[in-house]
């Protein structure tokens, strides 16, 4: 039993966002990975977080509700 536990909400994906659009980019100099919706019209990602292992990819993935 977890008293503790923080129910944590999962987000919508932003309009004009699919599954599909979700990327990772990586810095050529440090290696630094990002991942979010990658908006096709700016070629920039949006809604980005930093990813510093596999858990945290999984977390991006579970906060917007996909499996």
């Amino acid at each position: 039993m977890n008293l503790f536990r923080k129910n944590k909400k999962v987000l919508s994906i932003p309009d004009g966002f699919t599954i599909d659009d979700i990327k990772i980019e990586a810095s050529i100099c440090t290696g630094e990975k990002i991942i979010g919706f990658y908006d096709k019209s700016s070629k920039k990602l949006m809604y980005a977080e930093l990813v510093r292992n596999d858990d945290d990819i999984s977390e991006f993935y579970r906060k917007y509700g996909i499996k």
